[in-house]
């Protein structure tokens, strides 16, 4: 697909966007189309024979039958080096011992992103990876500024613990994470300098949102978590005493002595912090555009909960919203979204996940290195000519659609990466389907979320080459 076809496909993806929002509405009961909306939003892909298991169960049971399989730590092995690991003193290494680390701590972060990506492809629990993922994008650190690519395994670790858990133990916990202070700013903060960076992000990015908040009260919680730090010899959360404000402070309307854990106390009992986080939730599961009335239902859950995740979840897929056909397709998926659901959804053999995290940042999200403090936009930030070029010359190599498509590094798609190979072996995907999923109706409903846009239904049988055709419909960009 040259650029000019980019553009164009870009057009109709755009239109198709538009168009959803004009679908009838549907019947509640939980059906096969439903399942596969339930599993493809909240996980990578919809697989056929977890689709056909869903819809003997009703709506709240198939919800509570996946929040039930989340897990809290991850099933593959990370690399060797997150085990044991002393900060370098940096002053005591010459310059090859320096350059030499350097080297290693490259080695060692492409290494971190290829077991992430190992650990969401092979998940019994995609949900918990979706999450750790969206806290990745909302707790927003970056190994470009961490440097130490322990740290941010360390990172990742917690954000998986308290994935589906407890938003008040995760915004604590992170709070004295080391990579989040060093990211921030915040290992270095003290009374005579007290550094605003975690400060801002906490109450613009993490609770409050831009506009309910003063910059006094930025400026006077900046103050109290000065002595917020990391050890030098162990690079764990240490507090300084000597270099904490221990003045009279007031945040957010409440005033004394405050230290950090009370003004994370403050805005745990602010209201616009649960709206805050279930606005964002909205826009990962549901549509870009959050329904008032809605979120502010789903905040009461959510606060009245203690900040549990797991209710809040369950209250949001529960939602009319949620199921509203027309918010099926509203959403874009991301590169990660895009790139774990192709490999689960049709079980393909990869036979270097460093490969596949260089392609995933090739598309533009490049795990553990966000863009900025904002995270990845997302939505339509997404597509762009040229991440159409690469995702849809991706799909062509896997299918065997197009020889003259430069092969995506990492997707072992056959022993001799030919053409013909490539085409068999996914003729033969299609003719291993159980029977029902044999129809041309049924791999579109499983392939798209709503109905294509530029694809016919070749014949009243799925083959290899219609399978084809609608992954290379605008609508397999969208959940």
């Amino acid at each position: 697909m040259d650029r000019a076809q980019a553009r164009s496909f870009f057009t109709a993806l755009a239109a198709l966007l538009v168009l959803t929002a004009l679908l009838p509405g549907t019947a509640s009961a939980l059906s096969r189309e439903e399942a596969r909306h339930l599993l493809a939003r909240s996980g990578f892909a919809a697989d056929p024979q977890t689709i056909d298991a869903f819809p003997p169960l009703s709506r709240n049971a198939a919800v509570e039958c996946i929040l039930g399989a989340a897990t809290s730590e991850a099933t593959t092995a990370p690399p060797g080096w997150t085990a044991d690991w002393t900060p370098p003193r940096m002053q005591d290494l010459s310059r090859e011992e320096k350059q030499a680390l350097r080297r290693g701590m490259r080695k060692q972060a492409l290494e971190l992103k290829a077991w992430w990506l190992q650990e969401m492809t092979v998940t019994a629990s995609p949900l918990t990876e979706v999450m750790t993922l969206f806290w990745h994008n909302h707790f927003t650190s970056s190994l470009k500024k961490v440097k130490a690519p322990v740290l941010m395994y360390r990172q990742n670790r917690l954000l998986r613990q308290e994935a589906v858990g407890n938003f008040a133990r995760l915004l604590r916990a992170v709070a004295r994470d080391p990579a989040m202070l060093i990211y921030l700013d915040g290992a270095r903060s003290r009374k005579t300098a007290p550094n605003e960076n975690f400060a801002r992000e906490l109450l613009e990015l993490f609770t409050l949102g831009e506009g309910h908040y003063e910059e006094a009260d930025l400026k006077e919680a900046a103050r109290a978590f000065t002595g917020w730090s990391v050890g030098r010899k162990d690079a764990a959360f240490t507090f300084r005493k000597r270099w904490h404000d221990d003045g009279r402070k007031t945040v957010l309307g409440t005033e004394g002595p405050l230290d950090g854990d009370d003004v994370i106390t403050i805005l745990l009992e602010h209201p616009r912090t649960a709206v805050f986080i279930v606005e964002k939730l909205w826009r990962q599961f549901i549509s870009e555009q959050p329904d008032p009335q809605e979120v502010e239902r789903l905040a009461a859950v959510f606060r009245d909960s203690g900040y549990e995740i797991k209710p809040l979840l369950a209250a949001l897929f529960a939602s009319d919203p949620f199921w509203a056909p027309e918010n099926r397709g509203r959403l874009i998926k991301s590169p990660v979204e895009f790139l774990v659901g192709t490999v689960r959804l049709f079980d393909l053999p990869v036979e270097r996940y460093e490969d596949l995290a260089r392609l995933s940042g090739r598309l533009g999200q490049n795990l553990f290195d966000p863009p900025n403090v904002k995270g990845w936009p997302g939505g339509t930030a997404w597509i762009t000519a040229g991440s159409l070029v690469d995702r849809q010359s991706l799909l062509e190599r896997i299918t065997g659609g197009s020889e003259t498509t430069a092969e995506p590094a990492g997707v072992q798609t056959a022993a001799d990466n030919g053409k013909a190979r490539r085409a068999r072996l996914f003729d033969s995907w299609v003719a291993g389907l159980p029977d029902p999923w044999r129809s041309a109706d049924a791999m579109t409903m499983l392939l798209l979320p709503i109905a294509p846009v530029d694809s016919e239904i070749l014949d009243l049988h799925a083959s290899g080459a219609q399978v084809r055709q609608l992954l290379g419909d605008p609508a397999y960009q969208l959940k």
